[in-house]
């Protein structure tokens, strides 16, 4: 059964079981490789996507529950925000082995297209879904840091 949504800023329709989680859809019937898969429960961030601008965990959502909405994967990031971010995580030398990283900067980039100057705890509270095996979060935090500075600039 087809689901229609926009995808990335552009109309698409996934012929897939509409019971079949996101991510599956995204990576397996759309080809879109970015989003990663860590857990399978919610609980790691790596498959971290934008639903209508807001940070969602992709493996536990059906396909059918973006039916008419908008979703961004780390391809689509288009945003000055998500521009920041990008350039901040390369600057800071953010990833190590760089699994979780696409869920990481999909999270921190919705943080600041809602707010643009966060303040340590708002960048924890954001980024409190999102796990890092190799231990970056002093780094994640300072990148988010610098990309809400070069915002501003």
């Amino acid at each position: 059964m087809p689901t229609t949504f926009v995808l990335n800023g552009q109309s698409a329709t996934l012929d897939a079981d509409p019971a079949m989680p996101l991510l599956w859809a995204l990576r397996e019937v759309a080809g879109l490789h970015g989003t990663k898969f860590g857990c399978g429960m919610a609980m790691c961030g790596a498959c971290t996507v934008h639903l209508d601008g807001q940070a969602v965990r992709s493996c536990v959502m059906p396909l059918s529950a973006v039916a008419g909405r908008e979703i961004t994967t780390i391809e689509g990031l288009k945003s000055k925000q998500a521009k920041a971010v990008q350039a901040a995580w390369v600057e800071l030398q953010v990833p190590q082995c760089g699994y979780c990283q696409s869920g990481q900067v999909m999270s921190a980039t919705a943080l600041l297209e809602k707010n643009n100057a966060p303040t340590d705890a708002d960048i924890d509270g954001a980024m409190s879904g999102n796990i890092c095996r190799c231990a970056t979060y002093q780094r994640i935090r300072a990148a988010i840091h610098s990309a809400a500075q070069s915002i501003k600039a």
